[in-house]
């Protein structure tokens, strides 16, 4: 699918920053025929990035001077900087989004930048343990799920210009969410897999058994570990980002880890512990393929409030698959 058939799609996207997702999101847009310009702090990547064939300037004033859509792939401590940027030299109409695994701290940044009202956060649900634009690939982001959060102010017409792009060019599907929703959901999918997968390693690096148990180790501790591959600086700074979500959350890991512990040297009863999940393993294993177990396909009409309609919707289970200039085209797909 071209850029040009794409409800809504883009004229010209900017992307600041080339990790691993923001340099993934521009070669995929690239491949897909998107008129995509890239920058990047680093010379470096900079130069990598143009070796690979992608259109980069020097700075963030020369990428986002043409552009309609403003994608930040920056760490949020870059953030302020980036978004005070953006607001100088971004056209007006140009909407801002970006890729980041927290959302409300980055409306706050956005938001003291002067972009509140041109701002529709946004979340690929992909990535590796991996880092760095050498790390990027236009696979990475094809076809995957994304979240889209708003507030209920939202400029409309911003929200489509974002879902365009991920269920056009990009070839995926959106959750629309508010902020709080998806950084609660983030924490507990993501973040804190992260917090015990770091866990796991630091539980064997101090084992006097340590090179007995790593020699013997196979898929379990392999899948278990994966993220804690990560920079474990980049994993520090989602974690602390989302503190007000992932605390909480670890609080009933440790009771309920603290409970099986109590079992075991006691000789009592782990199994409803073990068994808590049984209705999450029946449905299998999460995510579903985009669309998959989908019911029917609604068409929600793009009239006053549809926003809002979106949000309840996906909060439910739903996803946005698709446009057209009078309706978004949403997956009703079954609880899990």
């Amino acid at each position: 699918m071209s850029a040009e058939d794409v409800v809504g799609a883009p004229r010209q996207v900017a992307v600041v920053g080339l990790g691993l997702i923001g340099g993934s999101l521009a070669r995929l847009l690239a491949v897909r025929g998107v008129d995509v310009v890239a920058t990047d702090v680093s010379p470096a990547t900079r130069a990598a990035a143009r070796r690979a064939g992608l259109s980069v300037a020097d700075d963030v004033a020369a990428c986002v001077a043409q552009a309609d859509l403003v994608v930040l792939a920056t760490p949020l401590r870059a953030m302020p900087g980036v978004a005070a940027e953006v607001a100088t030299h971004a056209p007006a109409s140009a909407t801002v989004t970006d890729v980041g695994s927290v959302k409300g701290p980055v409306r706050d940044e956005v938001r003291a930048a002067g972009l509140a009202d041109r701002y529709v956060g946004a979340h690929p649900m992909a990535g590796t343990e991996h880092s760095g634009f050498d790390a990027s690939d236009a696979g990475l982001l094809d076809g995957v799920r994304w979240a889209v959060t708003i507030q209920a102010d939202v400029d409309p017409a911003r929200l489509v210009r974002v879902l365009a792009l991920v269920t056009g060019p990009c070839s995926g599907a959106a959750v629309v969410l508010t902020d709080d929703v998806h950084d609660e959901a983030a924490a507990l999918v993501s973040h804190v897999p992260h917090v015990v997968a770091t866990q796991l390693l630091n539980t064997v690096v101090g084992a006097p058994v340590r090179d007995v148990a790593l020699g013997l180790a196979a898929g379990s501790f392999r899948d278990g570990t994966r993220v804690a591959f990560t920079d474990p600086e980049r994993t520090e700074a989602m974690v602390t980002q989302n503190a007000a979500w992932v605390a909480p959350a670890l609080r009933k890991v440790v009771r309920d880890l603290e409970l099986v512990i109590e079992a075991l040297e006691s000789n009592g009863s782990t199994h409803a512990f073990f068994r808590a999940a049984d209705d999450l393993r029946a449905a299998g294993r999460p995510p579903a393929p985009v669309g998959a177990g989908s019911v029917r396909v609604e068409r929600v009409p793009l009239v006053t409030g549809w926003p809002t309609s979106l949000v309840e919707r996906c909060t439910a289970g739903a996803v946005v698959v698709g446009l057209t200039p009078t309706h978004a085209e949403v997956v009703a797909e079954g609880a899990r």
